[in-house]
């Protein structure tokens, strides 16, 4: 019996980590020759054409026995609303090409966010002997990833609690985690388990975390928490209490934003966008911690923190002293 052979693939998800390994399998089953690397061609969905795509993938190898396409965002790019008809015509012409694509052939769409179950592409790949489909969805607490990705890929131990802290600093950014991790791993050099302490000296977003947990801490009235976290951002090179003080004046404006934003549309739809950020775990988070206050506390909390900015930088309060009343005033 003839085995079937693959011939397009569509892998999507926001786990960018696990998206590259998958691409760079691909990448090695071609072999390391120049022949080889001849026969790899890679597009940007959002400026090629789908005949450029397709043409590369029907195109004969050249001195090898296969060739490999590899297309990002195409998928997405061509389905979103605006697309019209010619991104209804590039749909129509996949649907016709894909499962005509001869032995030789590995399209590879890759798409960095999760397509909708209703993409004919998407369908396709999953009903036809020669399509492929993989999703690949980032943990939204990558505590446990961390602590298995430093076990398998680096043989090396990291504390739970330094898993964890660093998890709150990467969110779901897999990639960003293990860029971080690599560097830990370096920085132990196999020595000892990595520590709280080690994500803290060599990771540049703590700073953005602990703001995260010191918000947290004065939302639930955790006024010695708040506390410790204050006096740990004052520690941070370069951290003076006028930097962290506009953090925290940043986060309770973001608060205050999502708070309006699920106010009026009662969803997180459009989130993103209302705060200005890319990263679904600021939103997620903001959102989080703007449930614990009403609409009129985040008000009234912005406004005083506005006063105590205004009070600082004319020299009517000490910063430092500054941000203990403001604390303390918050977690009675």
């Amino acid at each position: 019996m003839t085995k079937t052979i693959t011939s397009f693939y569509v892998l999507h998800g926001n786990d960018g980590l696990r998206l590259e390994e998958e691409i760079r399998k691909l990448r090695a089953q071609m072999g390391d020759s120049p022949d080889a690397a001849m026969n790899i061609s890679e597009f940007e969905g959002e400026t090629a054409t789908t005949a450029e795509i397709l043409n590369a993938a029907l195109s004969y190898p050249f001195l090898a026995d296969k060739r490999l396409v590899i297309v990002k965002d195409l998928l997405s790019w061509i389905t979103r609303k605006g697309a019209g008809e010619t991104g209804k015509q590039a749909v129509e012409r996949l649907i016709n090409v894909l499962p005509q694509l001869p032995e030789w052939s590995k399209l590879v769409f890759v798409e960095r966010d999760k397509l909708a179950e209703g993409n004919k592409i998407l369908k396709l790949a999953r009903e036809l002997p020669t399509g492929y489909e993989k999703s690949f969805t980032a943990p939204k607490d990558s505590t446990q990833w961390i602590l298995k990705r430093a076990a398998d890929e680096y043989h090396a131990q990291i504390d739970p609690r330094a898993a964890q802290a660093l998890a709150s600093v990467t969110g779901d950014d897999l990639r960003r985690a293990d860029n971080e991790l690599a560097k830990l791993v370096d920085y132990v050099n196999g020595e000892r388990p990595i520590s709280e302490e080690d994500v803290e000296l060599l990771t540049p977003y703590v700073a953005e975390a602990t703001t995260f947990q010191l918000v947290d801490a004065i939302a639930e009235g955790r006024g010695k928490a708040a506390l410790d976290y204050l006096y740990r951002l004052l520690r941070e090179k370069d951290e003076d209490p006028f930097k962290i003080y506009g953090m925290i004046i940043r986060q309770f404006r973001l608060m205050l934003l999502a708070k309006e934003h699920l106010a009026i549309t009662g969803s997180r739809t459009g989130l993103k966008e209302a705060l200005n950020t890319s990263s679904d775990f600021v939103a997620d988070k903001t959102a989080q911690q703007s449930r614990r206050f009403s609409l009129t506390e985040l008000e009234e909390i912005y406004r005083a923190l506005q006063d105590y900015d205004l009070k600082m930088k004319t020299g009517r309060i000490d910063p430092p002293l500054a941000l203990d009343m403001f604390i303390a005033g918050l977690s009675r």
